[in-house]
């Protein structure tokens, strides 16, 4: 069976037990920040097994694709080097929310294994928890005793946390040894013998003290890796010998012209495990939305790039391959994972455009780790020191455990300690250089509760509860304090008579610091009238509602993979930094516009409502950001539920008609695969129009006189370049060969054009003076110009139309001229040495 009827196969084995099949969840996970990527099958049903959320049927089956770049057994450094780690695999599994359970679930999983893939029975052993009775007793329908072993909760029992649902497992392994002996190999981390299938029982509630309390309804949870089964029914030696593998292997042997080796420990055979490994990660990833970045899953994307790129140049590649084999990718998965193909020419930009940015710097950077590594210190400790591997991947962009790869491949090691210590170093630099009003009221302590009143209000009455120089802390206000990107509000105190201005408000825990402009008399207990600036802040509610418009627009133009990776919501403009790989055009930043402001004009009602966190992640359609942290309640900010959903905190205007107008500014990159737009609404596009139209006016007094600096500019340019062409006659005709007492001087003049080419060979005619021929050429893009000369002496014997003609033809082009001068371009860039040595032979004789 090949792999495409083996994964079928499984799936209608299931269909027909009455499981509704389902599609695999997206690596890049929805609704659960704390997840870089989905790394099980079970994560698309962990609502279901948590009690906060159901299906409409008890039975599923499905193949998962997953991404594991860490743990125990899956440690990226091993990926290629052996020949059964992997980032990303396929998970087969079967489940049942509150319906079979363990008996159906181990009678099924034997019938498949037994009697459709044909397994041998006698290769076979089962694992059980160690006081799992009732799976045992099961097993011994099918198996001797002496190959159903028990284990304890290391390897046999299943959490989903340290509380939650939980509960025992069952393992099959397959006995992959000679003779059949490898029952003492069982859970001992040997290739001989490996785990196939894993059978969950979910039937404990585990509470936070740790006692494990029975389940009202119990499921089972079932994961099988695809490409380790099919390596067991296809009977090869590894996961990368199947047909899920070495299309890809083998076409990276095509295209580096090495064979593949069968010694599993050939650095040649390493590297194409790596690439093909890797290559299924970046697209599955790239296809599902992320992108690779600078931190989270975006610097997991860039570190395997980065790896598969350091393999690539081992196998003796010097520009980007990587990208060039998303085809043969498709070709073998496209028809189960339909994303890959629709996202073909996303996933192949994005690649190269990695490749490209990192091999511009790889050189470089091993000249460095050449050089770090032949230190006298190097030496001596057999150890490249942190601050050393810190340069590498703060100047070159060498990830960790890049550096730590090479270094092993010349029995070095690296100051890992030394390394995080300068990065930590890095990062108090950077929070130094950012030192703010955040800094200054970060030493308050105490616990103050600061009601926020500002979503209903510009101003309100509160009591002091701290006052220390300029910085105040009332129980009440409606100023916004600096956060998620948004700015704070700016407004007045009143205190007792006195009006103090607030330059800053920053929020501390559960309190806010209004920062005013002069040192506030303690007065603790005082009521103060706290007003904020309202025309201020209506312009930061029209930017703010605008930004979220601007994202969901983006993702409609560019791709779904557009994160937000940073903002700023100033009363002047909004900045919105997005995830994207090149530049956007000018078409799409119109088209752009266009969606925002025909969301404006749609006059869309504002809708913010309050929902508990877990509520607000069984929406599909809600923005949530990895590594962000929420609390239980939400606020989720609806702007047409059909087009923008996003938790925020902010303030914002209450009908989008209220922004008024939106405008895109500026569109820049502020770091590899990082882009930045500002815009501004409302008001402000007034003010921008006026200054274009004074810029406007300004340029058109400047342009007459602005022409004329630049013709006579062209003008001395040209000049220049002659003057320096022409000083090099005499080094031309210094080298120039006699034939028959006639001197032949040829040459290639690099960065050069037509024009200045007839310019040089007229001087040149002059400088031959009597009984002479030259030919002059320059490389333009893919071709070649020609010029050739001949005094007047020569001209009706050897006429220079001739002369270029045998010239040109040999370059596979043509031309021609008059006897004195003739020009001529041909297609052969590479065989104009070959000309320029041997012109007397191709056109003279």
């Amino acid at each position: 069976m090949n792999a495409k009827e083996i994964r079928n196969s499984f799936l209608k084995f299931f269909e027909e037990k009455n499981h509704r099949i389902v599609s695999s969840a997206p690596v890049v996970p929805h609704g659960d920040p704390t997840l870089l990527f989905t790394n099980a099958g079970m994560n698309q049903f962990k609502d279901v097994f948590l009690g906060t959320g159901s299906r409409e049927y008890s039975r599923a089956v499905d193949t998962q694709k997953c991404i594991r770049v860490s743990g125990k057994h899956n440690d990226l450094e091993e990926v290629g080097v052996d020949t059964y780690h992997h980032t990303l695999f396929e998970m087969l599994g079967n489940w049942s929310f509150g319906d079979y359970y363990k008996e159906e679930a181990i009678e099924w999983a034997w019938e498949l294994l037994t009697e459709v893939w044909k397994l041998d029975k006698e290769r076979l052993y089962a694992t059980v928890y160690r006081t799992d009775d009732e799976a045992y007793d099961i097993w011994k329908k099918f198996l001797p005793e002496s190959r159903i072993q028990r284990f304890d909760e290391k390897d046999n029992f299943w959490e989903m946390g340290e509380t939650g649902p939980c509960g025992p497992c069952s393992e099959i392994h397959y006995d992959k040894t000679p003779g059949m002996t490898g029952g003492s190999l069982v859970n001992a981390g040997s290739p001989d013998v490996i785990e196939i299938w894993n059978l969950v029982f979910i039937q404990y509630n585990r509470n936070s003290s740790g006692v494990l309390e029975p389940l009202k309804y119990k499921h089972v949870d079932t994961g099988m890796g695809f490409e380790r089964i099919v390596s067991v029914i296809q009977g090869k030696p590894s996961n990368y010998d199947t047909d899920v593998f070495m299309p890809i292997i083998s076409e990276i042997s095509k295209m580096c012209g090495i064979a593949y080796p069968e010694d599993i420990k050939d650095k040649n055979g390493i590297a194409m495990r790596v690439i093909a490994d890797h290559l299924r990660t970046l697209s599955f990833a790239i296809a599902d939305g992320a992108l690779p970045g600078n931190d989270g899953r975006g610097y997991v994307l860039r570190r395997i790039l980065r790896r598969a790129s350091r393999y690539a140049r081992n196998l003796g590649f010097k520009e980007p391959i990587v990208y060039k084999l998303v085809d043969i990718l498709i070709e073998t998965l496209g028809d189960v994972f339909p994303e890959i193909v629709s996202e073909r020419k996303t996933i192949e930009r994005v690649i190269r455009g990695e490749e490209e940015s990192f091999l511009a710097t790889l050189e470089r950077g091993l000249a460095i780790f050449e050089e770090i590594a032949s230190k006298p210190e190097s030496l001596k400790n057999n150890c490249i020191s942190g601050l050393d591997a810190f340069l590498l991947y703060d100047t070159f962009g060498f990830p960790l455990d890049l550096t730590q790869l090479i270094a092993r491949e010349r029995g070095m090691s690296v100051d890992v300690e030394d390394f995080e210590r300068n990065m930590e170093l890095q990062k108090e630099r950077s929070r130094a250089a950012r030192k703010s009003h955040a800094a200054e009221v970060s030493s308050i302590t105490g616990d103050y509760v600061t009601e926020f009143t500002g979503y209903n209000e510009f101003e309100s009455k509160g009591k002091i509860l701290f006052v220390e120089d300029d910085k105040v802390v009332l129980d009440k206000t409606p100023f916004y304090a600096e956060s998620g990107g948004q700015i704070s509000d700016t407004g007045t105190l009143l205190i007792g008579g006195d009006s103090y201005k607030v330059k800053d408000v920053q929020k501390i825990g559960n309190f806010r610091v209004h920062i005013c402009d002069r040192n506030v008399e303690p007065l603790i207990g005082q009521d103060a009238v706290a007003k904020i600036d309202i025309d201020r802040r209506k312009k930061i509610m029209r930017n703010h509602s605008a930004t979220h418009l601007l994202h969901e627009a983006l993702r409609q133009i560019l791709g779904n993979h557009i994160k937000q990776a940073g903002s700023l919501v100033h009363p002047d403009y909004l900045r919105f930094d997005f995830n994207h790989f090149e530049k956007v055009s000018p078409e799409n930043i119109r088209k752009i516009e266009k969606i925002v402001n025909r969301k404006i004009f749609e006059e869309i009602a504002v809708d913010i409502q309050e929902h508990t966190i877990e509520e607000a992640k069984k929406n599909s359609k809600v923005k949530m950001f990895f590594g962000d942290k929420y609390g239980d309640v939400v606020r989720v900010l609806t702007m047409d539920p059909n087009f923008s959903i996003e938790l925020c905190g902010g303030t914002h205007v209450k009908n989008t008609a209220d922004i008024g107008f939106f405008k895109i500014t500026t569109e820049t990159a502020i770091s590899a695969g990082v882009r930045r737009i500002e815009a501004i609404t409302g008001p402000g596009i007034e003010d921008y129009i006026d200054n274009l139209l004074s810029i406007i006016s300004d340029k058109n007094h400047e342009k007459a006189e602005l022409l004329d600096k630049i013709k006579q500019l062209e003008k001395e340019v040209s000049s220049f370049k002659l003057e320096q062409m022409t000083s090099g006659v005499d080094e031309i005709l210094a080298n120039a060969k006699n034939f028959e007492n006639i001197k032949v001087a040829t040459a290639e003049i690099p960065d050069t054009d037509m024009d200045s080419l007839r310019n040089l060979g007229d001087e040149l005619r002059n400088k031959l003076g009597k009984t002479g021929i030259g030919l002059l050429a320059t490389i333009s893009g893919d071709k070649v110009q020609l010029c050739c000369v001949v005094t007047d002496d020569l001209k009706n014997k050897f006429p220079a139309g001739k002369l270029i003609g045998s010239a040109a033809k040999f370059l596979g082009g043509g031309g021609g001229g008059k006897p004195h001068m003739a020009t001529a371009g041909g297609k052969d860039v590479a065989k104009l040495p070959e000309l320029l040595e041997r012109f007397i032979e191709i056109a003279i004789l």
